[in-house]
């Protein structure tokens, strides 16, 4: 019996009916209310049909034929958008690498300083935190000032590019050691490849943001939703009759629903979309991950300080 608590199962069924009922979290809010319009236009026709001699209702044929093309066309639609969500999250991915690699290549290969160490670190990490922060088109860098004080946080937030100042900082630190021979030129080659693919990274986040699918191909889907779900009473009417406005409210809410969606993917950055990524976590565990590899460096720093002491 123990076995099979610990084996998924009930958290797995949990999970199911916390999510198939969640009403905050997914596109519920948005699309309820464009569905129940289109279910009282049903519920009118319906009215009507009552009313007026002959029947209103048509042969549902040809509503089986556009309802296969419009699934396709959303389809399009919602691959597109996971698309570029995907394509967000690899970048961040190489950001989330490169930023380890340019920070081990620095807390290796530069000075022994405590205090250049500690700037570099901070650079590194005030570069993922100002790429969220300008990806969001947010100019207030809370972080960065925690982490390298209120004067510099001012100065990045002016520039025109943030990533771009914070990585313009890096280099010239990175040239500096290398000017004085505190970091070989390997190194500083390795740690210039690891700087400038950070650049690549954010460039490619900037490329989905400033590239939207194309406006058109939203408004003619839409025109197309509205047309089918506006006329698919009178194909429903001599088929179910009374029940023709929650047969309309069942298929308009699934289409409207995978509708927004793909409006929802195609930005993965902004907060206003649920569906956006998760900068925030990433930005605190690249923080976290840098502060302990500094850590880590001065304790071994520490442990070869006292290894003469002990052999002798």
């Amino acid at each position: 019996m123990s076995q099979g608590k610990t084996s998924g199962g009930p958290v797995a069924a949990e999970s199911f009916w916390v999510e198939a009922f969640s009403i905050k979290e997914g596109v519920p809010p948005y699309v309820f209310r464009e569905s129940l319009i289109f279910t009282l236009i049903a519920a009118g026709v319906f009215v009507l049909d009552k009313l007026t001699k002959p029947d209103l209702g048509v042969d549902v044929a040809p509503y089986e034929v556009a309802g296969v093309a419009l699934g396709l066309l959303l389809v399009l639609r919602t691959n597109a958008g996971y698309d570029r969500w995907w394509e967000g999250r690899r970048f961040w991915g190489g950001i989330v690498n490169q930023t380890r690699t340019l920070a081990i290549t620095a807390l290796a290969h530069g000075p022994d300083d405590a205090e250049w160490r500690g700037r570099v670190v901070g650079l590194i990490t005030a570069f993922a935190h100002v790429s969220r922060r300008s990806l969001r088109g947010e100019r207030t860098l809370p972080e960065v000032a925690a982490l390298l004080g209120d004067s510099e946080a001012e100065l990045i937030a002016s520039a025109h590019h943030m990533p771009n100042a914070v990585s313009l900082r890096i280099a010239l630190m990175l040239r500096e050691m290398s000017e004085q021979s505190q970091m070989d030129r390997f190194a500083f080659l390795n740690a210039e490849q690891s700087r400038s693919q950070l650049i690549d990274n954010i460039g490619g986040c900037e490329k989905i943001l400033k590239t939207p699918l194309p406006k058109v191909y939203a408004i003619n889907i839409r025109q197309f939703i509205f047309l089918f779900l506006v006329t698919l009473p009178f194909g429903l009417l001599p088929k179910i009759g009374w029940l023709t406005p929650i047969a309309v409210f069942l298929v308009a809410y699934p289409i409207l629903a995978l509708d927004q969606i793909g409006v929802e993917l195609q930005n993965p950055f902004s907060t206003r979309n649920m569906g956006h990524l998760p900068l925030d976590a990433i930005c605190d565990g690249i923080e976290a991950d840098l502060k302990a590899l500094q850590a880590d460096r001065t304790q071994l720093d520490g442990l070869r300080a006292d290894k003469p002491r002990t052999e002798r």
